[in-house]
């Protein structure tokens, strides 16, 4: 099937080598986000553990949490040259929906107690 794509595309091996060599090396997106998670991790964390009052320390842990979230978005749009805006987005969005995913089932967890 590369053979028929290849002669439709006027046989150029070469440019599907460029194309090869575009493609992200899956070590170095595993390490970067690796790092990404760890970074993102401690800065939630670092902010709640000033704060005594438990309604102040989850608006501080959402708030560290999104801008974390917008930062690495652009960091990962730069590195990846996409546009920075749908990149940031994308991400807020998902660790939103991730935040209150792992909130919910917390509260759903905690309010009903383990039982094994």
């Amino acid at each position: 099937m590369k053979r028929e794509v290849m002669k439709g595309n006027g046989g150029s091996a070469s440019e599907e080598e460029a194309k090869k060599k575009k493609l992200p090396n899956p070590a170095q997106a595993a390490i970067a986000s690796a790092i990404a998670f760890s970074i993102g991790a401690v800065v939630p964390l670092l902010g709640a553990a000033f704060i005594g009052q438990h309604n102040v320390r989850m608006l501080v842990v959402a708030l560290l949490a999104s801008i974390a979230l917008v930062v690495f978005g652009g960091i990962g749009a730069r590195l990846g040259r996409t546009p920075v805006i749908n990149s940031c987005v994308r991400v807020l969005i998902g660790g939103w929906m991730a935040m209150a995913i792992t909130f919910g089932l917390t509260k759903l967890i905690g309010s009903a107690g383990l039982e094994m």
